[in-house]
């Protein structure tokens, strides 16, 4: 049977067409799209069995917790630095404290300057603190290296006399510690505040634990294909323990920079001083002013806040780098 079409109705078919294509266009996108994403909540929701996430309640105490912790960490630092800031007619020891000074002042930073050589100090802190970091870096990754990547005879003993320094507090060696350094003829200079740094056993174990995670079979592998020692290290060992190098680089630093009791023992001549024994004679001269003693404890803490600003996208990228590269 042949079709008719009038000329009419062939016109309407036209007309209709454009449309027609444009809802089975929508029809198809609505059903090949991506359905819309719901935002999941941060909580469990009444009889959920996600026991992954916690309760509103939990949630809720949860952040209250942080709160606090972190006010109580971070309260002590506001209040010195709000401390630095006033000038002699304001209460610092009011209640409820008053964090915001009413005439902020620089005066108490200049007096520190006047009184003390501080960038001599900090010259010193800083070479000591840069030393301490290349020797923990270098001895820490062999060592580590070697405990945790290599067998050998006797390397539990090694490994429980590590642990074993960890469970003495610094001041039961400082009396040792002070003879050798004297034996070696370096008291009073910043060799004797450097050497007793120069290697930390935690860092040795960090490393240790890093160089663990290491497969076995993949320096297997490298040995058989002719690697020596120091290859297996540099193409194999150190891409994989850059994270945790930059943790023990850092806190290295820390170490040394705020190290007080050695440098106080070691040191008699002030021209040597590192800065926090450096602040500690401004602490002598102004004990009545906790203003100026509070604008030098801010004075010590800048290198350190700065250092950590500077490096901290580094220092948790690092530590995240830790997967084998093929």
């Amino acid at each position: 049977m042949t079709s008719f079409q009038t000329p009419g109705s062939a016109g309407a078919i036209e007309e209709q067409e454009p449309a027609l294509r444009s809802a089975q266009g929508s029809a198809a996108g609505g059903r090949g799209g991506r359905p819309p994403r719901m935002r999941e909540k941060a909580y469990r929701t009444r009889g959920s069995a996600d026991i992954m996430k916690p309760s509103l309640a939990g949630l809720i105490g949860k952040y209250v917790l942080l709160v606090v912790v972190l006010g109580i960490m971070v309260f002590p630092f506001l209040w010195q630095l709000s401390t630095s800031f006033k000038g002699s007619a304001e209460n610092i020891y009011g209640f409820p404290p008053n964090l915001i000074p009413s005439a902020p002042t620089l005066d108490h930073y200049a007096e520190v300057f006047r009184t003390i050589p501080v960038l001599d100090y900090a010259r010193n802190s800083l070479l000591v603190g840069v030393g301490t970091v290349i020797t923990n870096v270098i001895f820490a990754t062999l060592g580590g290296y070697a405990l945790g990547c290599l067998k050998f005879r006797g390397k539990g003993i090694v490994m429980a006399i590590f642990f074993s320094t960890l469970l003495l507090p610094g001041e039961v060696t400082l009396t040792s510690q002070y003879l050798t350094v004297k034996s070696l003829g370096l008291a009073n200079t910043l060799w004797g505040v450097f050497l007793p740094g120069a290697i930390a056993a935690i860092n040795v174990l960090l490393m240790a634990a890093a160089c663990r995670m290491i497969p076995a079979d993949t320096l297997d592998a490298a040995t058989i294909d002719g690697a020596n020692t120091m290859q297996r290290l540099r193409h194999i060992v150190w891409p994989n323990i850059r994270g945790m190098v930059s943790v023990v680089a850092l806190f290295a630093f820390i170490g040394a920079w705020d190290e007080f009791l050695w440098p106080l023992v070691v040191l008699s001549d002030p021209a040597n001083y590192t800065l926090t024994v450096g602040m500690n004679y401004l602490n002598s001269n102004f004990g009545s002013n906790p203003r100026v003693i509070a604008a030098g404890t801010m004075i010590a803490l800048v290198p350190i806040i700065v250092l950590f600003a500077v490096l901290q996208k580094q220092f948790f990228k690092g530590v995240e780098e830790g997967s084998v590269k093929g």
